[in-house]
């Protein structure tokens, strides 16, 4: 049986989850916003030079990904598509986008489980390459998720008509 960890991580782990697939107070979470879109519906754009669903989908992994590598000391390169922070996603492709789909819920997975092997100690130290404390980076991903939520919902409204 897996200890129990400490309040503080405890904490941060529950927001990480709300704000990605646990039960939220506000509407949907990340996962929900998400949840139930086509590949056609998820590549609408509402207007040229406008990122898509799908994008906001697989930034949303590079940026769990990247803060998990933050937070664990891995080297640069090893996230699942080339590129940084924005990843074009052109025409509906449902392979591509039921792959990014589970990439999201695998970074999350695995950005948890670096968390979760965090101590209170490491909450306020700087790691390598960042500029925010350990415990700012994990509550700024978990924002990062719900302010992609919002733009995933107001992006369904506008599909709508």
């Amino acid at each position: 049986m897996a200890a129990r960890p400490a309040p503080e991580i405890a904490q941060l782990l529950a927001l990480l989850d709300e704000a990605f697939e646990k039960a939220s107070w506000h509407g949907p979470n990340l996962r929900g916003a998400l949840r139930g879109l086509s590949a056609e519906q998820a590549a609408w754009r509402p207007a040229p030079g406008r990122h898509s669903v799908h994008e906001l989908c697989v930034h949303a992994a590079y940026w769990k990904y990247a803060v998990r590598r933050r937070l664990t000391g891995e080297k640069r390169g090893s996230f699942a598509a080339r590129g940084s922070n924005w990843f074009e996603r052109g025409a509906p492709d449902a392979a591509l986008w039921r792959a990014d789909l589970r990439r999201l819920a695998e970074e999350h997975r695995l950005l948890r489980a670096a968390v979760s092997a965090l101590s209170p100690r490491d909450l306020a130290r700087v790691p390598a390459g960042a500029r925010q404390t350990t415990e700012r980076l994990v509550r700024g991903i978990a924002a990062h998720d719900l302010y992609h939520a919002g733009q995933v919902q107001l992006l369904k409204r506008l599909q709508r008509g």
